[in-house]
C-alpha cells in the first residue's frame, strides 16, 4: 500500500499485535523503564490497577508500527501524538493481550497525509486523540 493512493475517509486495514509479559521485559530493558507496575501483579494491584500493564510508550510504538506497515516503509511519520486513555492489562500467560490498531485517512495533501488512529485492547480504547502525519509518496 502506498500513501500516494490514499483517499480521504479511507479505512486502513486493522493491525493486531500480541503483547506478552516477555515483550514487557524486553521493552523495559530497551527503555530503562523498570517500574514494577509493568512486571509485578502485587505492585500493580496495590496501586489500583487490574494487574501488570503494558508501558504506555510501548502501546504507542505498536500504533507507530501500524503506520509504517500501512505506508509500506519506515521513516514516513512526520508527526505523531496520542493521549493515554486506558492501560493495557497483560495477563501472565502465553496468550498475552491483543492491541488492535485501526486508521482512517483524515486529510490528503500534496506531500502529507493525516491519519486518525483507533487503538483498542479488549474492545476498550487505550489511546485517545491519536493522530499522525505521514510524508506522502509522490
Amino acid at each position: 500500500m502506498s500513501t500516494r493512493d490514499w483517499q480521504v475517509g479511507q479505512d486502513l486495514p486493522a493491525q493486531t499485535y500480541r503483547v506478552t509479559r516477555a515483550d514487557l521485559v524486553r521493552y523495559a530493558g530497551a527503555s530503562g523503564d523498570f517500574n514494577p507496575i509493568h512486571w509485578s501483579d502485587r505492585v500493580a494491584q496495590s496501586v489500583g490497577l487490574p494487574g501488570v500493564i503494558a508501558h504506555g510508550m510501548f502501546t504507542m510504538a505498536l500504533a507507530g508500527r501500524a503506520l509504517d506497515t500501512w505506508a509500506g516503509r519506515t521513516g514516513s511519520v512526520i508527526e505523531y501524538g496520542v493521549r493515554f486513555a486506558r492501560p493495557v492489562p497483560v495477563p501472565d500467560d502465553d496468550a498475552g493481550a491483543q492491541v488492535v490498531v485501526g486508521g482512517t485517512v483524515r486529510t490528503v495533501g500534496d506531500d502529507r497525509v493525516e491519519v486518525d488512529l483507533t487503538v483498542t485492547c479488549g474492545g476498550e480504547k487505550v489511546l485517545a486523540q491519536a493522530r499522525a502525519t505521514l510524508r506522502r509518496e509522490r
